[in-house]
Formats: structure tokens, C-alpha cells, sequence
């Protein structure tokens, strides 16, 4: 087990990072936001991203997986606002310019920097006043929160996490950026998520650990169950604190910003009241746990119930059901925190009023056991309020 601990920085927690925002009115409203932000590395950096599955990508998804290519990457420019997504060959063009405009301001080359947009779908950019704000950036190391606020959307809260680690070889650093809080679903969604370390690690091993930690932590998050066109996630390892850790231990202080940042975004999703862990257990397979774990946690009925903090089994039990997944009732058990609610198919002794004590707090978790196998898997989802319905009336 690592020696970290928590600290403030976000991104600029890890040595020789920066980070700035300014308001080029992209947003629109009488009073003028931060809506464009840079990070970048003053040494060259070891690179890695992780992109939507959408076959719907939009523009900066493209410019960035083709710059993540050339390796190096040391600069993500990002906006909120306008998604750039669905806008053709002048949206492209426009991705294009805004990495052209931060490589010039940091003196880099293009393929240097990274593009993340995020914000309306099908709406063409306002690239002159997005390239007169990226000339005006000044990015510094206490930043990291004013980045962090210029990509909200929807969220309410600016999402930043970092980590001190004392390792073996001597102490570095983790610290990340991230928003989100409509449109999440496994395989990321509309979430954006910058990582910084000053550990040094090779890139081919720094593209494995993204893989594998995206698919432990954003990759386990649902909303809604709807999927982006903008997701993106990117890690940059500058090497500034001369420690080259152990797999593991990078490995698990990794884990533990990309945990942290991923329950925020699910904790300030849309008009949400309850953060809720689906854990399936004891399924035919890993592959027949998540189905059914996603099958609960984007049922709009078992989300419901939530709402209203109603321990509703039977809603649970039949998304189980209908999920394709090998399973016999008569088998099943359904636990809210460690309180039995099913029993082998059916209602357990437990009091309902217990029950619905927990369902009514804030944060609970929901296991299934299906005594089948070893196959196991968890997601963390919400509930579903009206306010959530108000919020995307597309007004």
C-alpha cells in the first residue's frame, strides 16, 4: 500500500504543470464566464488519452487522437460552451486552429497539444473570439481551479483531486481536472478529465494505466445512460519529480485520483439526490455481472424508486431479468447496504421501514448476488428527479 495523501492543485499539484482561464465569450449570457482554459507541461511529456466510443466524434476528438500519434504530447487547450461536434469540415479546421493558436502562444509544435471541447452539439465555433482569448491566457501553477470552473456546463461544483505519494523510489505527484454531470453513461460520456503527474513513465506503460484505470473508474459511471460525442480523458507525465515508480504503486495512486474525480462528476449529475454503488456478485461471468449491474443502475424505474427512496426489489430484481445475463431467481439475493432485502428469489424478513431508512440517505450501495459464479462487477449511478427532466427540456 502507497504513502499518499490528499492535496490541494489539481493539475498544477504536480511539479513544473500550469494552468490559466479566460473568458472569450463562447457562453453566452450578460455576464462574461471562463469558458477557455489551457494546461500545459514546461518539460516534454509522456502522453496518453482515452476518447468516446460515439461513432458521432466530434472535431477536437478527432484533431486529438491524430496529434496523440505523434507522442509528446505537453498541452491541452480546452473550451466549454460549444461541443464542436457535428460542425464538418470548418469544425475540424477550427480544432485544427485552436491547437495552432496554443502551440504559438507556448512556442510548441502543433501536434504538441491536445484539443477538449465540450457544450452544445451542431453549432458552429466562434473561432476568432476563441482565438483572441487563447493569445490572452496566462497560464500559472495556482490555475488549476480557474481551468476546472471555465469547462462546467451543468455542473455545479469545479471537479479537481490530487495526490502526494511517498513511494519506494522517493515522492511524486497525481492531480486532476474533470466535469461532467449530464449525459454519463459507461464508456465515458460527457465528461472531460485532464491527469497530470511529475512521475516518470514510460509512454507505452502510461497508455496501459490509463486503459486500465479509465475502465475502473469513469468507465463504471452512469447518469442517464447516454453516451457523448466530446468524451475524452488525458494523462500527461512530465518525469519532473526524477521518481520512476513501482508499477503498483503508480498504479494505485492513479486509481485514486480518477476514483475521486469520477464519483464527483456522478455526485453533481443532473438534478440527481442519491449517489448509489450497484455491486453484482457471484454471476456466470465478469461480462454477466456489469450487464446486469448497468441494467439496474439505468433502469429509469429502479431510478425512480430511488427518488422517492423507495427500496424497491422487485424493480431490481426484473432488470436482472430482462438483461440477456445466465441467472435463476430462486437464487438470488439483493442486499441495500448489508440488509437482506431478497432471499433466494424473495422477500426477506428484513423491516421494510429499515429499508427505507436506507434508501432515503444520500449515498447507499445495492448488491446482488446471483450464486452462480465468481463473476463480479460495480458501477455508481443516481436516482432520477424531475429536476432532471427540467434541466434538459432543450430550452
Amino acid at each position: 500500500m502507497s504513502n499518499f495523501k490528499k492535496i490541494p492543485g489539481g493539475v498544477c499539484a504536480p511539479e513544473g504543470f500550469a494552468a490559466g482561464a479566460v473568458g472569450a465569450g463562447i457562453k453566452t449570457g450578460k455576464v462574461l464566464r471562463d469558458d477557455l482554459a489551457l494546461v500545459w507541461s514546461e518539460s516534454p511529456c509522456a502522453s496518453a488519452a482515452t476518447f468516446t466510443t460515439n461513432k458521432v466524434k466530434a472535431a477536437p476528438v478527432l484533431i486529438s487522437a491524430e496529434h496523440l500519434k505523434a507522442g509528446r504530447n505537453r498541452a491541452v487547450v480546452l473550451n466549454s460552451g460549444n461541443a464542436n461536434a457535428c460542425t464538418g469540415p470548418q469544425g475540424l479546421k477550427d480544432a485544427r486552429a485552436m491547437a495552432d493558436a496554443a502551440a504559438a502562444l507556448l512556442e510548441l509544435n502543433p501536434k504538441d497539444v491536445l484539443v477538449c471541447s465540450t457544450g452544445r452539439i451542431g453549432v458552429p465555433m466562434p473561432i476568432e473570439r476563441i482565438l483572441k482569448g487563447i493569445a490572452d491566457l496566462r497560464p500559472s501553477r495556482s490555475g488549476s481551479k480557474a481551468t476546472a470552473t471555465a469547462i462546467m456546463t451543468s455542473d455545479t461544483f469545479a471537479k479537481q483531486f490530487a495526490v502526494e505519494v511517498k513511494s519506494k523510489k522517493g515522492t511524486f505527484r497525481i492531480g486532476g481536472i474533470a466535469k461532467g454531470a449530464g449525459m454519463i453513461d459507461p464508456n465515458m460520456a460527457t465528461m472531460l478529465s485532464l491527469v497530470t503527474t511529475d512521475a516518470a513513465v514510460p509512454q507505452s506503460v502510461l497508455r496501459k494505466e490509463l486503459k486500465r484505470s479509465v475502465a475502473n473508474s469513469f468507465n463504471r459511471i452512469t447518469v442517464d445512460g447516454d453516451m457523448s460525442t466530446n468524451d475524452t480523458v488525458i494523462l500527461l507525465a512530465n518525469g519532473l519529480s526524477g521518481v520512476a515508480p513501482d508499477l503498483g504503486e503508480f498504479s494505485e495512486a492513479l486509481d485514486e485520483v480518477t476514483r475521486a474525480l469520477a464519483h464527483m462528476i456522478v455526485k453533481d449529475g443532473e438534478g440527481v439526490s442519491r449517489f448509489v454503488e450497484v455491486e453484482v456478485l457471484g454471476a456466470a461471468s465478469d461480462k454477466d455481472a456489469r450487464a446486469a449491474a448497468e441494467a439496474i443502475a439505468n433502469s429509469t424505474l429502479v431510478k425512480c424508486a430511488w427518488a422517492g427512496g423507495d427500496p424497491n426489489w422487485g424493480r431490481i430484481l426484473d432488470a436482472v431479468g430482462y438483461c440477456g445475463i445466465r441467472m435463476t431467481a430462486s437464487k438470488a439475493d439483493i442486499f441495500y447496504d448489508k440488509l437482506i432485502v431478497v432471499e433466494g428469489g424473495m422477500a426477506a424478513a428484513t423491516p421494510v421501514a429499515k429499508l427505507r431508512a436506507i434508501a432515503a440517505r444520500k449515498a447507499f450501495k445495492v448488491t446482488v448476488d446471483l450464486h452462480l459464479g465468481k463473476g463480479a462487477y460495480h458501477v455508481w449511478t443516481t436516482d432520477l428527479t424531475e429536476e432532471y427532466v427540467r434541466l434538459n427540456l432543450g430550452e
